[in-house]
């Protein structure tokens, strides 16, 4: 059930899709190769290689699949730290009552991996609720609500001042 909801599923397990296509060199001619980039969100805890053999097994032995480089670190998920976790879910409570605070992995672009890598945990909290169909989302009209904004900006402010203390 989780996985057809489009917020969740790429949270569950590494996920690839298709970025950019180029093939042909003629509008009225076959083309005689063609090219996809496939953008892959590598679940923490596997790995570019791993994902780099179930890409070649898919596509088959005509097909040549390469990763691009530099490839990143392998993501590794931090400790639930209570230190880090308790203000989480106290100013949570406080601003969005009743909705739970649940650990998922971040599907946006961070530097946390390369902080990782250097024994840097790195914890997200964005505080920020978009729309349940994610219209908006890398679209032409990325968009959030005004409430949410506001919102978000209220739980990050309180949060970042009581780390601070």
């Amino acid at each position: 059930i989780v996985s057809q909801d489009k917020a969740l599923h790429s949270t569950l397990r590494t996920t690839c899709v298709a970025t950019l296509l180029q093939a042909g060199h003629a509008e009225n001619a076959l083309p005689q190769r063609a090219t996809a980039n496939i953008n892959c969100r590598i679940f923490p805890g596997e790995t570019v290689e791993g994902t780099l053999t179930k890409l070649k097994e898919l596509a088959g032995p005509k097909i040549t699949v390469t990763a691009n480089q530099p490839v990143r670190p392998t993501a590794i998920p931090p400790k639930l730290d209570p230190k880090i976790i308790g203000p989480m879910k106290t100013l949570a409570a406080k601003h969005f009552p009743g909705v739970p605070l649940v650990p998922m992995m971040s599907t946006g672009a961070t530097d946390g991996i390369f902080f990782q890598s250097i024994g840097i945990p790195v914890y997200g909290a964005p505080g920020i609720f978009i729309e349940k169909d994610m219209s908006g989302i890398h679209g032409l009209n990325e968009r959030i609500r005004v409430t949410s904004l506001y919102d978000g900006r209220d739980y990050l402010y309180d949060l970042v001042r009581a780390y601070a203390y």
